[in-house]
């Protein structure tokens, strides 16, 4: 059975079906801060959704990580390092690209295993 959370007619904030999460990718909610205070309130949005779904950051899989700029990668590098429990690091990618409003810094997309 696939269970959606966070649901709209365009997408689902999270997906979950044979023991696995899938997040939506994750911007902040308040753009206006610099790239380590955006990451800082997608980790968190990811806490909790993960949360909703029973389970947490140390069942990640993977990883996919979208910047602006990646001059800023370093700002966003920190924030995850602080977050991230290393002994449970997923695979992760991260990419330069264009997001969908220029005031967005960064955008997180997380697959979990369920705790």
């Amino acid at each position: 059975m696939i269970h959606r959370q966070h649901s709209n007619q365009r997408m689902s904030q999270l997906v979950s079906t044979a023991g696995l999460i899938w997040t939506a990718g994750q911007v902040a909610k308040d753009p206006s801060e610099d790239m380590a205070g955006q990451t800082r309130q997608i980790l968190a949005q990811i806490d909790a959704l993960l949360a909703d779904a029973g389970s947490d950051k140390q069942h990640l899989i993977s990883a996919n990580i979208w910047v602006s700029d990646i001059r800023q990668f370093a700002q966003m590098n920190e924030v995850w390092d602080a977050w991230v429990d290393s002994d449970h690091a997923p695979v992760r990618a991260c990419v330069e690209s264009r997001l969908a409003r220029s005031e967005l810094l960064v955008e997180i997309q997380v697959v979990a295993a369920k705790a």
